[in-house]
């Protein structure tokens, strides 16, 4: 089993001196990696941020969790990764996904496409940013982006690349993440309505999930990370599980018309409700079951109980 690997969202909007303190305490409370993601909405935009954590840092990784592919060009994606990896001595990984969230589209009148579309454009993104670090001149044609014989630099320290974070709730994405990434981020899937689907985050899913990558992975599967996260639900440290589970399983019905059981819920591996030593029994119990190993708990402090117990376990 792999060690597990505990990441942190640092993203509230501090000044410069604020998140070198707290990307300095998560290194001293055993974090692996603090993660930005990549949002229009009032957090820090993710390569200054990561500029600022690895020069403040020593052994952390960065990365993103994870950047819109639709929002850059992935050319100059590349030059901003390229940077940060060789800023940070080679401690980058890249979280990268289609887009998601229709409002931010909306709002600097970005078309939306459909979720084939999308897909397809962060695929060709993935296979630009790869060529853009591989060594010599690259090119490339694809429906969306087209690339001449240029020879990107500079090149990032990680060789061939920094590893790759992809992820999604559906098979078309994780079956690409299996060929692709190094780390496969399992998510829930997302209904018609823009809700995450509840059917879709209980451990019976998830393994579906895995065994879809298993069978695209061939034999990578056995070098891949899978990461989870908290979906659906803040984090609820509390000795009343099963009164906020229930609580939340009737918020779910209403918006998404489908019901779980609270024992389905609290031990689904995006809801992070319980105690600190039921989480920590229970991420015991998915890296045991599935295989998870990779786990972004949120702020750095909110489950620093956890990341003390476990990490590099």
């Amino acid at each position: 089993m792999r060690p597990f690997r505990f990441l942190a969202d640092p993203s509230e909007v501090v000044n410069g001196k604020a998140l070198a303190a707290t990307a300095r305490r998560a290194e001293a409370m055993g974090y692996s990696a603090l993660m930005i993601p990549d949002h229009l909405v009032d957090i820090l935009a993710p390569v200054p941020a990561l500029a600022t954590i690895a020069a403040v840092t020593e052994r952390i990784r960065i990365g993103t969790f994870v950047f819109n592919n639709d929002l850059r060009h992935p050319a100059v994606l590349a030059h901003d990764l390229a940077s940060l990896d060789v800023l940070s001595d080679g401690r980058l990984e890249i979280g990268i996904g289609a887009g998601w969230n229709v409002p931010e589209y909306e709002a600097i009148g970005l078309p939306f496409d459909r979720t084939p579309v999308r897909v397809e454009r962060m695929k060709e993104g993935v296979a630009v940013l790869k060529g853009c670090f591989a060594e010599g001149p690259f090119s490339f044609s694809g429906t969306s982006y087209t690339i001449g014989e240029y020879d990107f630099l500079p090149k990032p320290v990680q060789k061939p690349h920094p590893p790759f974070l992809i992820g999604g709730g559906g098979r078309r994405t994780l079956t690409f993440a299996a060929r692709e990434a190094n780390t496969i981020g399992l998510a829930p899937r997302i209904l018609a309505n823009g809700r995450g689907d509840p059917r879709s985050i209980t451990v019976a899913a998830t393994a579906e999930k895995i065994e879809w990558v298993r069978e695209a992975a061939g034999d990578r599967f056995d070098d891949l990370e899978f990461n989870i996260y908290p979906s659906m639900s803040e984090v609820t440290v509390t000795d009343h599980a099963r009164d906020e589970a229930r609580k939340l399983i009737d918020r779910m019905r209403d918006r998404t018309g489908y019901e779980l059981t609270e024992d389905e819920l609290l031990e689904a591996p995006h809801i992070f409700i319980g105690t600190i030593d039921f989480l920590v029994d229970k991420f015991v119990r998915l890296r045991k079951q599935l295989g998870i190993s990779s786990i972004l708990l949120g702020a750095v402090d909110e489950l620093a109980a956890v990341v003390e117990r476990l990490a590099g376990t």
